[in-house]
């Protein structure tokens, strides 16, 4: 058996390393770990915290494919962050200009949740706990 003690971090590639920085950084407030240019690679890789904890990768590489999403594909369907106030969180990412779906209940739970999409169009669920 093995012996799993948690996600050591989710990795994601985008198109556009600026936008998707500002995106993670100032609109979600992750914090960056480190920052790695690799000249072979062309690529940059960016190690992001969430709440004083590495969760995040994310990677630049020229020319990706566009990720199938719409309608929903084979892998990583999306991302998900727990928050404490769902309305607040919900109410800040639109004052930042940020597309959100509508906040709906999980009829499993009972909780609050809403989605946004971050440039790539990766979906990113935020989930009251």
């Amino acid at each position: 058996m093995l012996s799993l003690q948690n996600i050591h971090h989710v990795a994601i590639i985008c198109r556009d390393y600026t936008r998707s920085k500002h995106f993670y950084t100032q609109i979600l407030g992750l914090t960056v770990v480190a920052e790695t240019y690799r000249e072979t690679r062309d690529s940059y890789k960016l190690d992001l915290a969430v709440n004083g904890l590495y969760q995040i990768e994310l990677f630049s590489f020229p020319n990706p494919p566009t990720r199938p999403s719409r309608p929903e594909a084979a892998g990583l369907r999306h991302l998900a962050f727990s928050v404490l106030d769902i309305d607040q969180t919900h109410a800040y990412l639109e004052q930042k200009n940020v597309a959100c779906e509508a906040i709906r209940v999980d009829e499993l739970t009972q909780k609050k949740f809403f989605f946004i999409a971050d440039p790539d169009d990766l979906p990113i669920e935020f989930y009251e706990i």
